[in-house]
């Protein structure tokens, strides 16, 4: 089973933060956008950390990171006007309609996704 993961989910699996657990295990089957990668890398290198080969290192454990092109930015914006009232980023709706159009659960720490779409996989790491 592929899963989608947040940029909060991949932090918390590099950064050793609670559920790290439950990213680590799906890690393997683990699908990013390039989006959401770019987030992770900007996180990372604000902490002072050398992103060269973090890329090559976890697509080596099986993440799989999928580039942004010009229709999941189509399908990230039509979920702008239901996502606006829960405040939720360009990020957040590039994972979260990468996760809709792969039809998988989608793995994050913020816990509003789940109350914006209640309908969805939205399964948080802790």
């Amino acid at each position: 089973m592929t899963v989608v993961l947040d940029a909060s989910a991949l932090l918390a699996f590099l950064l050793d933060e609670p559920g790290q657990d439950l990213v680590d295990r799906l890690l393997p089957e683990s699908v990013i956008s390039g989006v959401n990668w770019a987030e992770v890398l900007q996180q990372l290198v604000r902490r002072g950390a050398n992103i060269d080969g973090c890329r090559g290192d976890l697509e080596a454990l099986g993440l799989t990171i999928r580039a942004f092109d010009a229709e999941s930015a189509e399908h990230t914006a039509r979920l702008w006007p239901e996502s606006r009232a829960h405040g939720l980023s360009l990020g957040d709706r590039a994972c979260i309609a990468l996760g809709i159009d792969l039809n998988v659960p989608i793995l994050t720490g913020d816990r509003i996704w789940a109350t914006a779409y209640p309908n969805l996989p939205i399964q948080l790491i802790r």
